[in-house]
């Protein structure tokens, strides 16, 4: 069982700009900030990232192995997809200013802003988010395991793969030169711009 905090000492902390802890940035429209325990030490089991996307930014799949997540529309617009694992479907919520869409514990998902100046408020009922990312799992897992346990021709399957940077956070990468024209099947909500990759 953790300690409990003194409140008393002059190390508690009450308040914190969250604008001054930077968990990622891409470019000053598409970045992502944190508070959990490690910046507020009075957090008991909540924390938060507070992002911010330009059109057709997405927040990288990936699912946090220790909270559920809120994620709330202050300003813009956003389609939230979530994997769910029981039907083995990707849910898509669009959500505008106000509006939430609840993601579960360990479920796979992603963010895309479907507008420019989107902000969303990401809370989670853990002291700190934890978080497995899809370029970390692409990255990371060694080539000749995914080969052997999918079929695939390991060199293919690192031709493939070697542009994903570790910890992409935000994508696509600024440097990103694929055009922009995904099917129409693989979009989410038609008329919104969004073109997974």
């Amino acid at each position: 069982m953790p300690d409990k905090l003194d409140y008393t000492s002059p190390s508690t902390k009450f308040t914190f700009d969250v604008n001054k802890s930077h968990l990622f940035v891409k470019d000053n429209q598409n970045l992502i900030n944190v508070l959990g325990k490690d910046q507020l030490n009075t957090l008991e089991n909540t924390s938060l990232l507070d992002i911010f996307l330009s059109v057709n930014n997405i927040v990288e799949p990936h699912y946090h192995q220790n909270a559920a997540e809120l994620v709330y529309c202050i300003s813009g617009a956003a389609t939230v997809s979530i994997l769910n694992p029981f039907t083995k479907e990707i849910m898509n919520f669009p959500i505008t200013p106000g509006q939430v869409a609840n993601v579960p514990q360990g479920w796979w998902h992603y963010e895309v802003a479907t507008t420019d100046n989107t902000h969303l408020l990401a809370i989670f009922d853990a002291p700190n988010p934890e978080v497995i990312l899809g370029s970390d799992i692409l990255t990371f897992t060694p080539a000749n395991v995914m080969a052997h346990t999918y079929c695939l021709d390991e060199n293919q399957w690192k031709a493939v793969t070697s542009p994903v940077k570790p910890s992409t956070y935000i994508g696509p990468y600024t440097d990103c030169q694929k055009p922009l024209n995904t099917p129409q099947q693989y979009r989410t909500f038609p008329p919104y711009p969004y073109y997974p990759y």
